[in-house]
């Protein structure tokens, strides 16, 4: 294949929504200049269910309660920050958590996000954030 049509890198991601009061969580990282869902990549061997739970733990140290997880949708969007043509293939998960959401020390900063203020996000989290308000979830 020609690099001309060699087809775009896809990073296949995952995050936790947690919606509250008609916002969604989301969390900035250190050295990052916009919001992104909680999450990340899986490690190997690791299930949807055991990333998403690993990532909210390690970024935002909340434990999600096993059998509570419930696919939200899957976001195909362009990748932030990533080499041009690079997309993300995010599948996004709510579950019961224990624990209030705090940054951890990868997260400088943890922020409750509307659909008005979806811009600060990056563009898989802002298409997380439209459809949660399509369904009334975000205001």
């Amino acid at each position: 294949m020609s690099a001309s049509t060699t087809p775009p890198a896809v990073i296949d991601a995952l995050a936790w929504v947690h919606v509250r009061d008609g916002r969604v969580l989301c969390v900035r990282s250190r050295g990052r200049d916009v919001l992104y869902s909680p999450g990340g990549k899986r490690e190997p061997g690791e299930t949807d269910e055991q990333a998403v739970a690993r990532e909210a733990r390690e970024e935002v140290g909340v434990t999600l309660v096993p059998d509570t997880f419930r696919l939200v949708t899957v976001v195909d969007e362009v990748a932030h920050d990533q080499a041009p043509g690079t997309r993300v293939r995010m599948a996004c998960y709510a579950a019961d958590h224990e624990g209030e959401p705090r940054p951890s020390a990868e997260v400088s900063e943890i922020a409750w996000v509307g659909h008005a203020d979806r811009g600060r996000c990056a563009p898989a989290t802002q298409r997380l954030i439209e459809r949660l308000h399509a369904a009334g979830a975000v205001r």
